[in-house]
């Protein structure tokens, strides 16, 4: 595993840098905490469109970019570090759910307008209490050549945004993933009170009729929880460029902020604070592009999934927590915008699974014969 980026994925994460500096700055941030926002973001989502990021990890014949997960995994780095609105990583899922799990007609049909940016997807395919969970979340009938769908999907990111859902449904003892238009008669969506801003949403399927060519097909428990594996991978280094953010701002902080005549960042307490979140961040880095690596590469990699689950949980906890501490009273004030990184880390931590929940992921590995 190659843990060390290459010139080329340093270059494109300066880029991604610069490009969400510009276009996803705090101001942004903190109006789509406002209740009337608008959550489409259409200035920040022609940007990513024109920068490929949409269609990143998807085959340039179904109009993507041709990269990988692992160029995806510089961009959620990136993204964390950013503050990036939450709905551009539900639509890669989307397109990264299709990709996976869909035929080549399903793929041509519905891959191309994703990685274009004309429709944004979100995805109810796991728990997100728990991405080990991949049983069907609806039932699916077969009627006179289409689907009818019933049941509630809860917790879906993105969702009043989002144009398209993809979910997966029971069909006798199989399970079949779906796309389902979020305007299809029957589908009722009911927002959900969540911390920090943040929007997911309990989608409501009450005979909706769903087209043939909306069926991506029969999946397995193991495609699902891949794809669930690469989410929470994916949402480790999130997690991690979130870290990286909350570093540097406190770092700033404490060279600037004297007491007793001096920077506090040059007291030894201070400075084992900040290096204990350097070597968290660290390790939670290393573990997450290894779970990227593996996965990208075809493997299920489970093992390596809940190891960067529990190091990403554990050093966004460590890092918001010493940040405060060090910011003193003025970390409690929301004009310094540090809560944003915390309150983004607080969901980040715990969506899909926690630390706790990815130490059952770990221990079901570790009895069986297969790692992941």
């Amino acid at each position: 595993m190659k843990a060390i980026p290459t010139a080329e994925q340093r270059e494109f994460a300066s880029a991604l840098r610069a490009l969400l500096a510009a276009e996803s700055a705090v101001p942004l941030v903190r109006a789509l905490n406002e209740p009337d926002a608008d959550r489409r973001t259409p200035a920040l989502w022609k940007a990513l469109t024109d920068a490929g990021v949409l269609g990143l990890a998807i085959a340039e014949e179904y109009g993507g970019s041709g990269g990988s997960l692992d160029d995806l995994a510089v961009f959620y780095t990136e993204a964390g570090r950013a503050l990036c609105p939450t709905t551009i990583h539900s639509s890669i899922q989307a397109a990264l759910a299709v990709d996976q799990l869909g035929s080549p007609n399903a793929k041509g049909t519905w891959l191309p307008p994703l990685a274009r940016g004309a429709v944004r997807g979100t995805t109810a395919l796991w728990s997100a209490r728990d991405a080990a969970v991949v049983s069907a979340a609806l039932r699916a009938d077969p009627v006179s050549g289409q689907w009818r769908l019933n049941g509630t999907a809860d917790y879906v990111a993105d969702a009043d945004v989002a144009d398209i859902v993809v979910i997966s449904a029971a069909v006798q003892e199989h399970t079949f993933a779906f796309i389902v238009d979020t305007k299809a008669t029957g589908v009722v969506t009911k927002p959900l009170a969540m911390a920090g801003g943040n929007r997911a949403f309990t989608v409501r399927f009450d005979d909706v009729m769903v087209p043939a060519d909306a069926l991506l097909g029969d999946v397995s428990a193991l495609k699902l929880r891949r794809l669930a594996n690469a989410a929470v991978a994916l949402g480790s280094l999130d997690l991690v460029g979130i870290g990286q953010a909350v570093i540097d701002r406190t770092v700033e902080y404490t060279t600037l902020r004297h007491q007793f005549g001096r920077p506090i960042g040059s007291f030894q307490a201070a400075q084992h604070l900040v290096a204990d979140m350097h070597i968290a961040v660290a390790a939670a880095r290393l573990a997450a592009h290894a779970a990227v690596f593996w996965i990208a590469r075809g493997r299920t990699a489970t093992r390596e999934t809940a190891i960067a689950r529990m190091h990403a949980a554990g050093a966004a906890r460590l890092v918001t927590l010493n940040a405060h501490q060090l910011h003193g009273g003025m970390g409690y004030v929301t004009e310094t915008d540090l809560h944003l990184w915390t309150e983004r880390a607080r969901l980040g931590s715990t969506w899909g699974g926690g630390a706790d929940v990815a130490a059952s992921w770990l221990e079901e590995t570790l009895d069986s014969e297969e790692p992941g």
